[in-house]
């Protein structure tokens, strides 16, 4: 009797400890701001279960192919296929462009000089995820442009980078990729790297 009762009242503290919310775990975390904004409404991004990179040793030329179809980036070297990246293309009205191309430029750290939020000198935003094509500048407010990390740009102004993957096309045009995946394939390619898009 003592046993069974002892035993019911170690289920209920287990029980109720595990069912506290762990505080390392933010209520809001996604996997990655499309925008930089710390209050972004994203939605919860799906699991990455695609991703893979397994092309340090492999020698020879890279190339990439993107799907947009399937959502993936496929990495190759001399034709051998080394890795593989979810990836979140261009949205209705954005779409990205099939065809052939090469990467024409190279920046860890770019910057958009089109998307981004018009904030106030204090930092505080006036207003979010603004299209400067579209959305004149409120007098008074500062143009802060969305961060594109190891951008690649490949035709215009589209180009591979570290942006957030919802699970669907969500981009103005560029080919979101994971942060560590699109370091990786940054490191990997060069000016005059091939990549061609896919429907």
């Amino acid at each position: 009797m003592l046993r069974t009762l002892g035993l019911l009242l170690l289920t209920i503290v287990c029980t109720t400890a595990c069912a506290r919310r762990d505080p390392r775990f933010a209520e809001d975390t996604v996997y990655l701001g499309g925008f930089h904004s710390a209050h972004s409404n994203a939605p919860r991004a799906s699991t990455d279960t695609v991703s893979y990179w397994d092309g340090d040793g492999a020698p020879g030329a890279p190339s990439i192919r993107i799907s947009l179809g399937e959502q993936r980036a496929y990495f190759y070297k001399s034709g051998e296929l080394v890795g593989i990246s979810a990836i979140s293309t261009g949205r209705e009205g954005f779409g990205t462009n099939a065809g052939s191309f090469k990467i024409i430029q190279k920046d860890k750290d770019h910057v958009s000089s089109r998307f981004g939020d018009y904030i106030a000198r204090d930092g505080t935003i006036i207003k979010k995820e603004i299209d400067r094509d579209k959305d004149p500048m409120p007098k008074g407010a500062i143009y802060d442009g969305a961060r594109m990390p190891y951008f690649m740009r490949i035709v215009g102004g589209t180009g591979m980078h570290e942006g957030f993957l919802p699970g669907y096309p969500a981009s103005h045009g560029c080919i979101r990729m994971p942060g560590h995946m699109a370091e990786i394939f940054f490191n990997h390619v060069s000016v005059g790297t091939p990549v061609t898009i896919t429907n």
